[in-house]
């Protein structure tokens, strides 16, 4: 594990297309969230601590802005030959024991993480009704063994702003997390391994 923070994308930056299977196989793309108020979009795994620590936090929070408009997707990029627990079989149970209500997608090319300028899991990101780039970062200042709880305060401050027409504020902090584990060959010129 290489500890890792988010490379944070800059503000504005039109959402990146994407079209990836669920663990079942069907597809979603970016264009199955047209219209929604707020898309948040979340690079996650299933075997990273970081992952692990905000999961059960994050699935309630998704839930809690679907139902006030905003779409949730999470992706998947995790090389699965060198990390088998991340493998599209792995994530469906994930989304079993989660209680995720939002498409949990697979990423095998890596080419989505790399348009995202992805570099950890978890990393965090929300756009506005124009799909534009409001916030990167962390979900809060909690970490695996900090004591701090975990509550998605940055995130949840994202998304009021977004739903309610406001700017978010432009001071945002990194997420950190373990490094996506990238195929031989297929690390970005953003990594830091």
């Amino acid at each position: 594990m290489v500890l890792t923070p988010s490379t944070m994308l800059a503000l504005g930056t039109q959402a990146p297309d994407f079209k990836l299977p669920d663990p079942s196989g069907k597809e979603h793309s970016l264009a199955d969230f047209k219209g929604a108020p707020a898309l948040l979009v979340a690079f996650i795994c299933n075997h990273c601590p970081y992952v692990k620590h905000v999961a059960d936090e994050f699935a309630s929070l998704a839930k809690e802005y679907q139902a006030k408009g905003v779409a949730v997707v999470a992706i998947n990029a995790n090389d699965v030959t060198t990390h088998p627990a991340d493998s599209p079989e792995k994530m469906a149970e994930e989304i079993q024991k989660r209680g995720y209500t939002f498409p949990y997608l697979y990423d095998e090319s890596q080419q989505v993480a790399r348009a995202y300028r992805a570099a950890c899991t978890p990393d965090f990101y929300v756009f506005d009704k124009d799909q534009k780039l409001v916030y990167r970062g962390q979900m809060d200042s909690s970490r695996p063994d900090s004591g701090i709880p975990v509550t998605g305060k940055d995130l949840r401050a994202a998304l009021d702003a977004v739903l309610a027409g406001q700017p978010v504020p432009e001071e945002q902090t990194p997420s950190i997390g373990c490094n996506i584990k990238w195929k031989p060959g297929n690390e970005p010129d953003y990594f830091q391994g």
